[in-house]
Formats: C-alpha cells, structure tokens, sequence
C-alpha cells in the first residue's frame, strides 16, 4: 500500500516535492529511535497518519491565500513541514514547548533544503502576549492533542483578522465545535466550514484509516481580547465555557 500512497501523492505534488516528504519522514523514524518525536514507526502509517493528514489543508483557501502560516504544537513538525514543503513560497513558523524537538526539525530543515521554516521554542500562552506576533499571522494549524476551546484560546490571538485557524480534528468534530461555540466568539473566532479531505486517489485502506479526520475552519472576524491568552495552564484548568 505504501507503493500506491507514494504513486497517489506524486501524482498530485511531483516527484521531487514527494521525495522531500519521504526523505523527512526517514529522518524523522531515525532519530525517533533517540528522542521521541513520534508513537507512529512504521512508514506506512506514517504516511497516512502523518504526511496525508498533514496535507489536507493544501486545497483550502485560507491556506491558498496565506503568505505566513503558524504551526501550534509543532511536535515532530506536523503539519507544518509536509505544508512548508508542498508551498515553498510561503512562510511558516513552528512553534514547541520542548526544545530538542525543534533542534531535530532545525537539522533536518537545514539538511534538506527547506528554507521556508523557522522554529521558535516558547510558551504559546507567552508568545500570543507578544506584540511582536499577537495578531500578525495568515493562518494558525494545529493538530495538538487538546480540545478546540483551549486550542482556541492559544491560537486565535495570534491569526489577524480575516485570518484562519485551521484546527485538525477527527471524527467529533462537529460536536467539538458545539462545546467551544462560546470560546471562539470569545476569542474573536466565527467557524466557517468543515472540510474533509479527499481521499479518493488513494487506497481504500486510507479511506479507513482517516478519512474520519475533519479540518474546522474558523475565521477571525474580531480582535481579540486583550487579556488572552491567560497565564500558562489556565486554559486547560478553567476553559472559556
């Protein structure tokens, strides 16, 4: 299946954009083997649960129109290194709490050639206070594990208005959504859609695997206010309900 995956993908993005996908991913499963970056080993699923989810935002057109996009709990730099590769002129800004992640992405980046990433290693309740960034930015993705109303409260302050923050989601989406209604008008956040991606040039095991996962699109259409992001841990205690 992973022959076919490969055929689909260089079919949509050419051979030489996929080869930086699969050569990322190889280099990430090694130093996987040394720093955690990834619960995801083998290639195949990586494939799936990594590199396809990651890229299903490519087709919309809050990413299309975006010229500088942040990515929220970057981790192993999904989604924003498959992002970066398939849309080398935009700019994209990864962003961790744990530094030895971002040093691994720093050496792979520069390795291959991807000269559209930069890392920044800080708190996103501290980097949303910042006047250097709050509000400056296209578009935020996150495919963090925490529910939308928190994801909410750390990435919106950071889109401008008439940006997006794309959240990645799965199946619950919908409901998800229901529960971080209040949350997001809050923030200054209007949800516009959700998109699936397409899956149907790929095998159907894919279909399987993901095709539950769910992007909201949520538009920012007021600022922020200024008191949000709170102090670090506040959001996950006491979530805007």
């Amino acid at each position: 299946m992973r022959d076919s995956i490969l055929a689909a993908l260089r079919e949509q993005y050419g051979e030489e954009k996929v080869e930086l996908l699969v050569r990322y991913m190889e280099r990430i499963l090694e130093y996987n083997e040394h720093i955690n970056l990834t619960a995801v080993t083998d290639p195949t699923e990586f494939l799936m649960k990594h590199m396809l989810d990651s890229l299903a935002a490519v087709s919309l057109p809050s990413f299309q129109k975006a010229k500088i996009v942040i990515d929220i709990g970057t981790g192993g730099g999904f989604p924003g290194v498959p992002l970066a590769v398939l849309a080398p002129e935009k700019e994209f800004v990864l962003l961790d709490s744990l530094k030895k992640r971002l040093h691994v992405i720093d050496e792979l980046t520069e390795e291959l050639g991807i000269r559209n990433v930069t890392t920044v290693h800080a708190r996103v309740e501290d980097f949303g206070q910042d006047p250097n960034y709050r509000e400056t930015f296209d578009l935020a993705v996150s495919r963090a594990v925490a529910s939308l109303d928190i994801l909410s409260e750390w990435c919106l302050p950071l889109v401008r208005k008439g940006g997006c923050f794309l959240s990645y989601k799965g199946e619950k989406a919908e409901e998800e959504a229901k529960e971080a209604s209040k949350a997001i008008a809050v923030l200054g956040g209007e949800i516009r859609s959700f998109e699936a991606q397409e899956l149907g040039v790929y095998p159907q095991e894919v279909s399987e695997a993901i095709g539950g996962h769910r992007l909201i699109v949520i538009r920012k259409v007021n600022p922020t206010p200024r008191k949000y992001p709170r102090k670090p841990g506040l959001a996950k205690k006491n979530p805007i309900r």
